[in-house]
């Protein structure tokens, strides 16, 4: 891996934290955090609806429809 590869990849890691910071579940355990991507995804998956209804959700907190 390249050093800006590195850079790269440490700075998207770096803005998911802060999603979960935003969440406000930055106290919680790393297992229900983990549990939490999990069910969602495994929710998402062929339902349409409950990923938009997520992602209603999502940019609604970032208040300009944040991607």
């Amino acid at each position: 891996m390249t050093k800006e590869a590195r850079k790269k990849d440490a700075r998207e890691k770096i803005e998911l934290g802060g999603l979960i910071v935003k969440a406000g579940l930055r106290y919680e355990k790393k297992a229900l955090l983990l549990g939490l991507l999990i069910d969602a995804t495994a929710r998402m998956r062929g339902d349409e609806k409950e990923r938009e209804r997520l992602l209603a959700i999502g940019a609604g907190a970032f208040g300009d429809g944040g991607e």
